[in-house]
């Protein structure tokens, strides 16, 4: 049933994704509503917009900043983040593409969902786009000291700093100096988030004419999905935003890229720090531009080849990239990108040197060649489409929603005017895409035609430079320079008024009472918390849980963490990520690598440890081995999940090197990605076992220590070193005796049962109660910086707290998110220009933390994070903020993740002693948290001598505030 104002074009049950996909279009406007009806109260929705950059100058991620920045309806500063407050959403977003701008939500409540929509619609379509917002997110001009004009003369921003941020990772650069060569004559040759040299360039009115162009309903596409009907959505669509538009000609289409008459070779540089070693720090890629994605076929096809050729280590490219000594690793850049109208494909190294260049392509084409020539194991083709499968099938959440997840995988064929129904109703495609494999020489002939004989091809080489960054600083400062050698003493002054002008409407408070909200008496009263059913077994104690999985079937393998030495404690996150890396039994790597494509979608290991619930310095710990595979492949995939654990090789030493350098270049490659949690890491390092753990296992710590492992290794004695302290992590692991946990399907479990008494039934006995893991207690302060490749700063303060069950801990936890959203917010992101900063309990490590994100300030974030302490105790605060923040806190609580997700999730709390008595009593004293036992607490636990500061930046920066902030320096 549609509303009268949209005609339906189309309806298709799709019985594997358990929903019915619906096309409407508005008979007016022609905007269109792809509508995914499910049994599921967890709703999303999204509006699309086709947005073609012609420049780098980053307007149409400026334009999604200051869309959200206040509109017609709700004429405030910050709506987004003011809902972000007064909802119960499980998501909220606003995402920039290189061809396309979306605005999504999700929420298991209706009347919030509403709430959302109506703020969403006119943020979309009837936004403000102040100037003082666009001087905000965009960039603007200001003096250093605000008020001072012989001060030096700034660019400042938040999106003009998140881009210096993103800027900084080197695989970032790469892709986008591969998609300039790539797309030379088209949007995708362009940053479209932005350039930070080019940033500058755009203008208030440039702003306000891209959205009037490309914001309209003739060019945008509604997505929803859920249990409201796609009638009650239209109703909505055309009340708050179609009916007051017309019909407008859509001039906004992705042309096919003019195609190369021949290969391209191109060089480029990206920055290093001033004294780094260049060595080896050099990406070699190849990449081809394909046939158009929003051909189903030819979407399909390209995933099997992408997947023969790079899935796993058993792939012939991928092992020659593995293998090969021209890089250290192959490149993060490698595989399809299908994102774009027209597809990419990219392979190559990093890690090697500018003159290697003619011998990586050389590689690259040579295995291709050989697979032209010779085909590929038809045992491998089934494998990808086994895979394929699997990804259909399963049922997401523990990332973004599972609605949202759908309608984004719609999203590209409905705007370059594909199919986006056939897009999700995958099971025709698929089926034809099996026929057509049947033909044995079928892949080789995908390589001849779409790589070999493809001219559209472009080797890059991306060197580092250390000049880089300096020059850029350089250029900056001489433009500036310029533009404020030609100011008149006017001009100045109009610079001092504008930052004068903004610093007073950051400050001036808002009303959000404008802003519709959901109140606490919307919040269910219960937590849901799946159940599982505990057997003890004749060979193990198993649990099991009862889940709609779709056809999945989800396991996992837990044993006791056991004491290990010093030496094997600091090994055991490369043990982790080695355990289902290497071979296993009779099988070498290779072999294991084909069957656990062939049988499930990837086993993964990991050491979860914990603080205890009420002591952070006791920790629980375990090992855990898990993995999925379709209910018809749960004999080989649990026989590989215990032949993982039990029988893992660590005797094929080349492997072990390959890997080791692997893990260190992607490793090195997420720190700018992931700064503000690495600076947070490092300042809660000293406060108890697990955030010393932390440390060691994930942090910059960890880092430094893997580069120095990774050196050595060139030494054969320290690789069977290696091999030898793996191999006694093993084998303590193994005597201990584990536990299974499923998660299914109730009418498979008999059979599954069966299945493990038979598999497992010779299982050595080992160690019930082996003497556990352990650390000694910890409680020191920590002033650490670490230098590196960065533009912008992390910042972290940290302080001692209290354990999961502390009737503090609750009121801690709330009043992470009152800092946030009533000062931190405020002072860090819209007038510091950091990309985001917020605060919150750590209980497992008996922590608060404080941190900021691609912040381009140091000393006065750090000060803001005392000042927000200053503001909770001396201003008086209106009711409605304690009543946000404990929504925020309750939506996080309650957020849901997959059926599979949750029953784990349920089982491990479970385990590590967060019962589900101990977590419904927890959001009982969340709801019911004050004003004053915040205050209370901020005063009983914010002591300034026991503050920890843990900052990543760059090398430059830290030897500025080392006196100051009595800080250790650490070069990574």
């Amino acid at each position: 049933m549609n509303h009268d104002a949209f005609e339906l074009l189309h309806r298709e049950p799709v019985a594997t994704l358990n929903l019915t996909v619906e096309s409407y279009r508005h008979r007016v406007t022609g905007a269109r509503h792809l509508h995914l009806a499910a049994d599921d109260p967890h709703n999303a929705f999204l509006v699309a917009f086709l947005t073609l950059p012609q420049d780098s100058t980053g307007i149409a991620h400026i334009l999604e900043h200051t869309a959200l920045c206040g509109s017609t309806r709700y004429p405030v500063r910050d709506p987004f983040f003011m809902m972000i407050r007064r909802s119960l959403s499980t998501f909220m977003n606003a995402f920039t593409a290189s061809d396309w701008t979306a605005y999504p939500f999700a929420s298991q409540s209706r009347k919030d969902f509403q709430n959302l929509l109506q703020v969403y619609l006119d943020a979309a379509f009837f936004p403000n786009l102040e100037e003082m917002d666009f001087a905000q997110e965009g960039w603007r001009l200001e003096f250093d000291k605000m008020d001072d004009p012989d001060s030096e003369l700034l660019f400042k921003g938040v999106v003009f700093n998140e881009m210096k941020g993103a800027m900084s990772s080197p695989s970032r650069v790469l892709w986008e100096k591969l998609a300039r060569h790539l797309f030379p004559t088209i949007t995708y040759h362009h940053n479209s988030g932005g350039d930070p040299e080019k940033i500058p360039d755009l203008t208030w009115a440039d702003l306000k004419a891209f959205h009037a162009r490309h914001y309209h309903p003739s060019n945008a596409i509604f997505m929803t999905y859920g249990d409201i009907p796609a009638h009650e959505q239209q109703a909505s669509f055309e009340e708050l935003a179609l009916s007051r538009f017309e019909k407008m000609p859509v001039e906004f289409a992705v042309t096919d890229e003019k195609r190369l008459t021949q290969p391209l070779r191109v060089e480029e540089s990206y920055a290093l720090d001033a004294g780094s070693a260049t060595t080896a720090r050099t990406h070699i890629i190849v990449g081809w531009l394909l046939d158009k994605s929003i051909d189903l076929e030819t979407l399909l096809r390209a995933h099997l080849l992408s997947g023969v050729l790079l899935d796993n280590s058993s792939s012939p490219l991928l092992h020659a990239l593995e293998t090969t000594e021209l890089g250290s690793a192959p490149s993060p850049a490698c595989g399809l990108d299908d994102s774009s109208r027209e597809m990419v494909f990219v392979c190559g190294v990093e890690g090697s040197e500018v003159e290697r260049a003619d011998e990586v392509e050389s590689l690259v084409l040579g295995v291709l060649e050989k697979i032209a020539r010779e085909g590929v194991d038809p045992s491998r083709v089934e494998s990808v489409l086994h895979q394929l499968e699997l990804s259909r099938r399963e049922v997401g959440g523990n990332g973004y929603p599972y609605g949202l997840k759908m309608m984004l995988n719609a999203l590209t064929p409905a705007l370059h005017h594909g199919d986006p129904v056939q897009a999700l109703a995958l099971d025709p495609a698929l089926e034809k895409l099996r026929q057509d494999v049947a033909d044995p020489g079928f892949v080789s002939k995908l390589v001849q035609e779409w790589l070999l004989d493809n001219p559209h091809r472009v080797r890059l080489v991306l060197k580092p430079d250390t000049q880089l960054d300096g020059e850029r600083r350089a250029r900056e400062q001489a433009r500036l320079a310029a533009l404020k050698s030609a100011m008149s003493p006017a001009e100045k002054q109009q610079v001092i008024d504008n930052a004068l002008k903004l610093k007073a409407r950051q400050e001036e408070p808002d009303n959000p009472e404008v802003l519709p909200r959901v109140r606490l008496s919307d919040v269910p009263p219960n937590l849901t918390i799946p159940t599982g059913e505990e057997k003890s077994g004749q060979h193990f104690k198993t649990t099991w849980f009862d889940c709609p999985t779709n056809g999945l079937v989800y396991q996992q393998l837990i044993s006791p963490l056991p004491d290990l030495s010093q030496e094997q404690t600091e090994i055991l996150p490369l043990f982790t990520s080695f355990l289902t890396e290497v071979g296993n039994g009779q099988q070498d790597y290779l072999q294991t690598q084909a069957e656990q494509a062939a049988v499930c979608g990837g086993i993964a290991a990991r050491a979860a440890t914990r603080g205890g619930v009420d002591n952070v310095q006791n920790i629980s710990s375990a090992f855990v081995v898990s993995g999925k595979a379709l209910v018809r492949n749960h004999e080989p995939f649990s026989r590989l999940l215990g032949n993982s654990l039990g029988q893992a090789r660590f005797d094929e030493l080349p492997r072990l090197r390959e890997l080791v350098a692997q893990t260190r270049a992607m490793a090195e490659l997420k720190v700018t990605d992931n700064g503000h949690a690495l600076a947070m890491t490092t300042a809660t390092s000293g406060m108890s076992p697990t955030g010393a753990l932390s440390e060691s296992w994930g942090g910059m710590t960890a880092i430094k220590r893997l580069k120095t492992l990774d050196q050595a290794l060139e030494t054969p004695s320290e690789l069977e070193r290696l091999a030898q302290t793996l191999e006694g992590v093993r084998d303590r692991i193994h005597q201990a005796q584990p536990q299974v946990v499923i998660v299914g399907e109730k009418n498979q479990f008999d059979r599954f049962a069966e299945t493990l008494d038979t598999l497992w039934g010779g299982w050595p006995k080992g160690e019930a109660n082996p003497t556990p893991f352990n650390h000694p207690s910890v409680a020191t302060k920590v002033r650490r910086g670490w230098a590196t490749d960065t533009q912008v700063h992390f910042c972290a303060k940290a302080y001692p707290a209290v354990p999961y069950t502390h009737a503090d801990a609750s009121t801690l936890l709330v009043l992470g998110y009152f800092l946030k959203n009533g000062y931190l917010h405020r002072a860090i992101r819209e007038q510091g220009g950091a990309y985001g900063a917020g605060a919150g309990l750590d209980a497992d490590a008996g922590a608060f933390r404080f941190f900021s994100y691609r912040d381009p300030r140091l000393l006065e974030t750090l000060n803001d994070f005392d000042r927000s302490l200053e503001w909770l105790m001396e201003t008086k605060h209106e009711p409605r903020t304690l009543e946000e923040a404990i929504l925020s806190a309750i939506a996080n609580i309650d957020r849901p993740g997959s059926p599979a997700g949750e029953a784990m999730r349920a089982f491990h709390d479970r385990h590590h002693g967060k019962t589900p008595e101990l977590r419904h009593l927890f959001r009982q004293r969340v709801l019911q948290v004050t004003l004053a036992d915040m205050q209370r607490v901020g005063e009983k636990y914010f002591i300034a001598d026991n503050a920890s500061i843990g900052i990543v930046s760059h090398a430059k920066a830290l030897d500025e505030v080392r006196e100051t902030l009595q800080l250790e320096v650490a070069v990574l």
